[in-house]
């Protein structure tokens, strides 16, 4: 049978007139079948083989090349924000007191090993260097009065000695003659006076021996005595040489120099102050500065010294510069300090500590101002790209 046409008014009427009941339980069904079709139909992944494929590859790639770049870019360094350059900066006092009477330099000015950095007025010292030095010729002139009476001396014995050895003689000849007029008289050959005479004249050889045994032994003494003299004299000589050395010393410690290159830094003396010995006049920041970089103990694993360090300046950023590791500090910074960790005391709670690690760098720059303090960022390269 062929299909009869209905006019589209007539079909619009006809479902205005169809119940309510129908119309509301033609949603459902159709809901319920379309859920039945979407289950019968196959998923993405089998609709899009080849498509899913390559995503999955180029995932395995993206790990693959994130795990490569964090190899070779991150993980073969260590890098720390607590930095900073560091120098062994010490002030510069004065040795002796006085007025200042020049400063020739300035603020944060760089100077040169032996530049003067202040004058302090050296009169006072100058007159006790002259002193000093009329001690040093006074005891030269002791000295000399003492080899003079050492000298007299030793003539002195020679001639006692002469006058002993003669006095000597005397008296052997004066004591044969006794011995010799003793037997005769006994023999009754000789005369009671001659004898007498004889040993009378014993008698006074035996004395003039004895005065001339004492007058050796004086003219000894009284060489023993120069040259005691003289022995005192030449201490006195190096005790004023020591005060003509030690007066120098104050005199050339009147010009405060730099004992190294650097830069003076809070300048604090002005010319006609006084300064007391000890009083700084100035702080004093050498040339040789580095890096002191306090690592997480669990960052130095791999860290050597030797091992190549990139350098950022916080004040600087755009100089980045190279450097070396040149020390790794035997011992946590807590360790050295005012007051060390006790852990042994009270409950322990575990902290990773920083150590510190000392960073040479090859070349500052030269136009801008570094100094101890500035922050930095190390980034030490602990193992090399492959």
């Amino acid at each position: 049978m062929k299909d009869v046409a209905v006019p589209q008014n007539q079909r619009a009427t006809a479902g205005r007139d169809q119940p309510v009941d129908e119309v509301k339980n033609e949603a459902p069904t159709k809901a319920i079948e379309k859920d039945k079709e979407a289950e019968k139909r196959p998923s993405i992944i089998r609709r899009h083989p080849l498509a899913t494929l390559l995503i999955i590859l180029a995932l395995v790639a993206l790990s693959v090349a994130g795990y490569f770049i964090w190899l070779v870019y991150f993980h073969p360094y260590e890098a720390t924000d607590d930095a900073f350059i560091d120098a062994r900066s010490f002030s510069v006092a004065a040795k002796v007191s006085g007025y200042v009477s020049d400063i020739p330099v300035s603020d944060n000015q760089h100077l040169d090993a032996g530049a003067v950095i202040a004058k302090i007025d050296p009169r006072d010292y100058q007159i006790a260097l002259d002193q000093a030095r009329s001690q040093v010729d006074v005891a030269k002139a002791a000295i000399s009065s003492a080899e003079a009476q050492i000298a007299a001396a030793a003539a002195a014995i020679d001639e006692a000695k002469a006058q002993l050895t003669a006095a000597e003689a005397a008296l052997q000849y004066a004591q044969d003659e006794n011995d010799r007029q003793q037997q005769l008289v006994k023999s009754g050959a000789g005369s009671q006076q001659a004898a007498q005479q004889a040993a009378s004249t014993f008698r006074q050889n035996q004395a003039s021996t004895a005065q001339a045994r004492a007058s050796v032994t004086s003219a000894i003494k009284n060489k023993t005595a120069a040259e005691a003299q003289r022995a005192s004299a030449v201490a006195s000589l190096h005790q004023a040489e020591a005060q003509v050395e030690a007066a120098e010393q104050n005199l050339s410690y009147t010009t405060i120099t730099a004992a190294q290159p650097g830069r003076v830094v809070k300048l604090s003396g002005s010319k006609g102050q006084y300064v007391q010995a000890g009083q700084a006049v100035s702080m004093f920041v050498p040339d040789e500065i580095w890096v002191t970089a306090n690592f997480k103990e669990t960052q130095l694993t791999d860290m050597r010294p030797g091992q190549p360090v990139e350098v950022t300046i916080d004040a600087y950023p755009d100089h980045v510069l190279g450097g070396r590791v040149d020390s790794v500090q035997p011992g946590s910074g807590t360790a050295f300090s005012l007051l060390p960790a006790e852990n042994a005391t009270g409950n322990y709670v575990k902290v990773t500590q920083r150590v510190p690690v000392k960073i040479v760098v090859d070349s500052w720059p030269k136009d801008v101002a570094i100094g101890p303090g500035m922050s930095v960022v190390p980034k030490v390269t602990v193992r090399p790209r492959n």
